[in-house]
């Protein structure tokens, strides 16, 4: 993410996203720098519209689940076997009992 962030500071700049600039910003931000990395990203980069790409980008919408199709509340669930848990805990509480009368 850092070399992506280091080009969009550079476009940001209205800079050219060269290898020489990336190393640069990436060199002052304290980040190690993997040469490999720098030719692809700058390689990827040099057919992209990145004012294009940031414009899409923003405009993803996530949609919500309609209510029809979201999933029943599982409380209600989970409080039957809760219940019949704490019945049959009781009459083994009750049973003991009985034991030492």
């Amino acid at each position: 993410m850092k070399y992506i962030y280091a080009a969009l500071l550079l476009h940001a700049s209205s800079k050219p996203i060269d290898e020489k600039n990336v190393k640069s910003v990436l060199t002052a931000a304290g980040t190690k720098v993997e040469d490999g990395r720098v030719k692809a990203l700058t390689a990827a980069l040099s057919e992209v519209d990145i004012e294009e790409a940031i414009k899409t980008a923003s405009t993803v919408t996530v949609s919500q689940p309609s209510p029809a199709s979201a999933p029943a509340p599982a409380d209600e669930k989970k409080e039957k076997p809760k219940a019949k848990e704490k019945k049959e805990g009781e009459e083994a509480l009750n049973g003991l009992g009985n034991l030492f009368g």
